[in-house]
Formats: C-alpha cells, sequence, structure tokens
C-alpha cells in the first residue's frame, strides 16, 4: 500500500551491507608525513573541489576540528571525482571506474595529476582514521550501476542504490568524526534520506539524462507514467505524489535523526547542518509548487547562515 509508513525489510538488507562492509579493514604506513608539502597541496585540491562543488557541504564541514575538516573533504573530493566519471561524458565510464577501483587498493597513489592528489589525501585519510576500504568499494558500485540501471521498480530496489552513494559516504565520514557503535543504522538511514533529498530535486535533470529514480510502482500508484516527466506537467496527480514522496522522505530524517547523538560531540554540529541543509531544499520543492523541471531547488546562502546560527544557539 503506497500510504504505509516506512518498513524495516530494506533497512535490515543495507544493514547487512554496512556491517559487512566494517568488517573488512586494511591498514598500513602513512605515505607521506602530515607535514608534507605534496600532502598538503594534495589535501588543499580537495579543500578546493568541495568549496567549488558543493558550498552546503563545505559550509556544514567548516563546523569539524580541522584534521576532520580536512579528510572529510578529501572523501568528499574522492566521491566527486567518481560521480564525474559518469556523468561528464567519459568515453569509457566502466574501464575509468575499474582503474580507480585499482588505484584505491594501490597502496602508493601516483601523484602526477589532479586525481593522483585527491587519491592521495583520501588514502591519507582513510589510513588516519582507519575507514574500512570496503566501504569505497561499495560507493563505486553505487556510482557504476548508473552504467547500467536507469529504471527502478520499487522503493526498496532504490534503497539498495542510495545506500551505494550515500549511505557508504555517511559511514566513512562517521568514522573520520569518531562514533558509537550504536550509530550505524542511523547513519545508513541519513545516506538514504540525503540521497532522496538529491533524487527529488534531480527529477527533471535526471529524465533528460535518461534516467528515472522515481520508482515506477510509485508512479503508477498516483496514475502517472514517463510521459507525464515528459511532459513537465505539474497538475494534481503530480503534486500528490511529490507530497508523499516529500513525506517519505522526512520520515527517513526524523528516523535517521537520533543517532547524531552516537557520534563525537565535537562532529555533531556539522552533521546537523549538513541534514537541515538538505531538509530546506524539500521546503523549497514545495514552496515553488512541486516544480522540479523548470528550476533546480535550493537554500540559499543567507538561509543557510541562518540555520546555521539557529543549530548554534539551541
Amino acid at each position: 500500500m503506497i500510504g504505509q509508513s516506512v518498513h524495516q525489510d530494506w533497512e535490515q538488507s543495507l544493514l547487512a551491507l554496512a556491517q559487512e562492509a566494517g568488517e573488512i579493514h586494511t591498514h598500513g604506513a602513512r605515505i607521506f608525513s602530515p607535514e608534507s608539502q605534496m600532502l598538503c597541496s594534495a589535501y588543499e585540491r580537495c579543500r578546493l573541489i568541495t568549496a567549488q562543488n558543493s558550498r552546503s557541504f563545505y559550509l556544514a564541514t567548516t563546523l569539524l576540528p580541522r584534521e576532520k575538516r580536512q579528510a572529510v573533504r578529501a572523501l568528499y573530493a574522492f566521491c566527486r571525482m567518481a560521480d564525474d566519471l559518469i556523468d561528464e561524458g567519459h568515453k569509457q565510464p566502466g574501464l575509468a571506474l575499474q582503474q580507480l577501483r585499482e588505484r584505491i587498493h594501490n597502496p602508493k597513489p601516483i601523484v602526477n595529476d589532479h586525481s593522483g592528489e585527491i587519491l592521495l589525501a583520501w588514502e591519507d585519510a582513510r589510513h588516519r582514521y582507519h575507514v574500512p576500504i570496503r566501504f569505497s568499494d561499495q560507493l563505486l558500485d553505487g556510482v557504476e550501476r548508473d552504467l547500467h540501471q536507469i529504471r527502478y521498480n520499487t522503493f526498496e530496489e532504490l534503497t539498495v542504490y542510495c545506500y551505494g552513494v550515500a549511505s557508504t559516504v555517511g559511514l566513512m565520514s562517521m568514522h573520520i568524526i569518531g562514533y558509537s557503535p550504536e550509530a550505524t543504522p542511523y547513519a545508513v538511514k541519513m545516506g538514504v534520506a540525503l540521497q532522496l533529498t538529491n533524487i527529488l530535486r534531480d527529477i527533471g535533470e535526471d529524465f533528460r539524462a535518461g534516467r528515472i529514480y522515481l520508482p515506477l510502482e510509485d508512479l503508477a500508484a498516483f496514475r502517472l507514467d514517463e510521459h507525464d516527466l515528459a511532459s513537465q506537467q505539474v497538475d494534481g496527480r503530480w503534486r500528490n505524489m511529490m507530497r508523499f514522496q516529500i513525506a517519505r522522505t522526512r520520515q527517513i530524517y526524523a528516523e535517521a535523526w537520533p543517532g547524531i547523538a552516537y557520534l563525537n560531540p565535537r562532529g555533531r554540529l556539522s552533521a546537523m547542518a549538513a541534514a537541515i541543509f538538505y531538509q530546506g531544499i524539500l521546503n523549497d520543492i514545495e514552496a515553488h509548487d512541486y516544480d522540479v523541471f523548470t528550476r533546480r531547488a535550493h537554500v540559499g546562502e543567507w538561509n543557510k547562515i541562518k540555520l546555521l546560527l539557529r543549530l548554534m544557539m539551541n
């Protein structure tokens, strides 16, 4: 039934993926000392990439201590690099992803270009904070899915994709921030909520690229299909479907929120800020009558600052 609350089946299957990945650790000697000019340059490259591509994430990470802030931005840059292999029209994205997989398992990244700098910074951060490498592999699995799956029949099927491209990022960030084991299922859920927000924001853009992430069963339940996406008509059916999607996403945010209490106190504010900024995207979609075809929902800089100040005062 389309109106039911979020069920538990998908949560258990994703948690199993997280637990499996968390059991696989690789440790090794640091490649360069923390004071190395090459390493400093690599982290600066990651900072610039984060600032240029996600102002919300960049602002949220300013709330972290310096070393953890650097590490999380290295993670962002690594994720961005993987994503760009798919989204920027790479001639052989499958081969490029395979090569990236091989590079992240090489204990000595070759630093002769920007990608090498990103991998150096991420390798250093991953070892410094004991991030299981299996999470990086799962992220690449999620990114690679875009090469062979452009439709999702069910919500449960979609959550597997969300885990790959977003929950893994939260789980890796969690290792950097510091956490109690109880945080894991909440981090998985938060990643799903964040990715669902991305999906709702980018419906029009994704459709023009040939992809539909909205579960086809959800569209059918509201008497919608691909022709309605092509027509870009915001009618009663579309509004009802979007209301349902937003309500479900907000419910997952609400269920994930208590997990922030299991993070290191010095990282909680950053995690809260990231989640609140993203929830603001849902508010913006509603404020513009669910039109995700002719505009890209966002949260303005001043509104982010106000949200941040409100968080810091509570």
